[in-house]
């Protein structure tokens, strides 16, 4: 029996299941923002408060303590608007036309066996095993945690303390021995660098025998990644398809014979 699939337009994707759940997950970070700095503000207002009486009591140092408190205060609140900004714009995303403008034939990198190429190759277990470690360390911490490891949003766990209002983004790296090599995607690293006040690097390693989470990394962007650019490539001109292929010899030299 031959079964027909339809097949589905890209914005059809778009307005189906996978819109609505980037629109959950916009939401979710949404709520976590404005509870870590709704947090805040009202940490900056009490210091604001604090530093205001001292002024009145006249203590030492206390104009310069208010001043930087209300300058946080003031940053905090431009942050929360800009967050707030960029929330709804991310909301407001719609899919126009499509139009294709290239094919592209992708094909397995010739030497994949190599190992500087093989350790791109994500493994699944060690990735599991590292993701396990890192939810079940952020439950225990009391944080309300949320896997997005599949969404692509350069971070594989949300993970929201109560408590204190601190949102962490956290992305996970898992290693089978004691050391080796982790790498970001571009992805990973643009919001990495975008989201440097709660972007987190949890590293696992020794995933293959008894996974270890290492010390988290708070705001990885600053330490010295090494950007991955080994490429090669060959190009042939789209004439050369189509013209006859040519024998040309060389002329012979002034005044000589062919």
């Amino acid at each position: 029996m031959v079964t027909r699939v339809q097949p589905i337009s890209a914005g059809q994707i778009l307005t189906g299941s996978l819109f609505n759940e980037r629109l959950a997950e916009v939401d979710r970070v949404s709520t976590h923002v404005e509870l870590s700095l709704t947090e805040l503000l009202q940490r900056a207002d009490e210091e604001i408060g604090r530093a205001a009486v001292e002024v009145e009591q006249k203590v030492t140092g206390a104009e310069g303590r208010l001043a930087q408190a209300e300058a946080r205060h003031a940053e905090l609140l431009a942050r929360r608007e800009r967050r707030r900004t960029d929330l709804e714009r991310q909301r407001a995303l719609t899919l126009q036309a499509v139009e294709r403008l290239a094919s592209v034939l992708v094909l397995p990198h010739p030497e994949r066996e190599a190992p500087e190429v093989r350790r791109l190759k994500p493994n699944p277990e060690t990735e599991a095993a590292a993701m396990r470690v890192v939810m079940e360390h952020e439950r225990v911490q009391g944080r309300q945690v949320y896997d997005v490891s599949e969404k692509n949003l350069g971070y594989d766990v949300t993970s929201l303390d109560l408590a204190s209002g601190e949102l962490r983004l956290i992305e996970v790296k898992g290693l089978g021995a004691a050391s080796g090599t982790i790498l970001l995607t571009p992805n990973e690293r643009r919001v990495a660098e975008d989201r440097r006040d709660c972007y987190w690097l949890y590293v696992v390693t020794d995933c293959d025998n008894a996974p270890r989470l290492q010390e988290p990394i708070r705001d990885p962007a600053r330490l010295a990644w090494h950007e991955v650019t080994k490429v090669a490539h060959y190009y042939l001109s789209v004439d050369a398809m189509t013209r006859p292929m040519q024998v040309r010899e060389d002329p012979p030299p002034y005044g000589g014979q062919a």
